[in-house]
C-alpha cells in the first residue's frame, strides 16, 4: 500500500499571517490533522479542549484540540487541529479533507475535489 504526502499550510484563524507550511501524510482514516504543539504555539494557536483517542493498537492517548485555517492549492477552510506531542508526525486527517472539499483517490494516491451528488 502506498502513502500520500502533500504540501499544506496551517494558519492561525485569528492572525492568518502566522502560518506554517509542511509536508503532511494523508490519512483518510484519521479524524484530526496533527501538528506538533511547539509549531502551533509559535503560530499563536491555543488549545480549546482535551480529548481521548483510541489508537489502532488499542491504546488510549489524550491530546489537546484547537482550531486552525488550512490552505491546500489555494483553497482555504477552517477545521479542528490536534496538538501533537513528541513522536507524533504531521498528519492530514478526514475533518480537514472534508472542510477543504477533498477526497483521496485510493488507486492513484492523489487528492481531488470531492464531487457531491444531490
Amino acid at each position: 500500500m502506498g502513502m500520500t504526502n502533500v504540501q499544506l499550510k496551517i494558519k492561525n484563524p485569528r492572525d492568518p499571517k502566522q502560518e506554517y507550511e509542511g509536508r503532511f501524510l494523508v490519512d483518510s482514516g484519521a479524524t484530526y490533522t496533527v501538528v506538533p504543539a511547539d509549531i502551533l504555539k509559535r503560530l499563536g494557536i491555543k488549545p480549546q479542549r482535551e480529548e481521548e483517542f483510541s489508537l489502532a493498537d488499542g491504546s488510549i492517548i489524550k491530546r489537546k484540540v484547537g482550531s486552525a485555517l488550512y490552505e491546500f492549492e489555494g483553497k482555504e477552510s477552517a477545521a479542528p487541529i490536534l496538538f501533537g506531542e513528541k513522536g507524533d508526525t504531521l498528519l492530514l486527517g478526514a475533518f480537514t479533507l472534508e472542510a477543504l472539499g477533498l477526497t483521496l483517490n485510493p488507486l492513484s494516491r492523489t487528492l481531488h475535489q470531492a464531487i457531491l451528488r444531490m
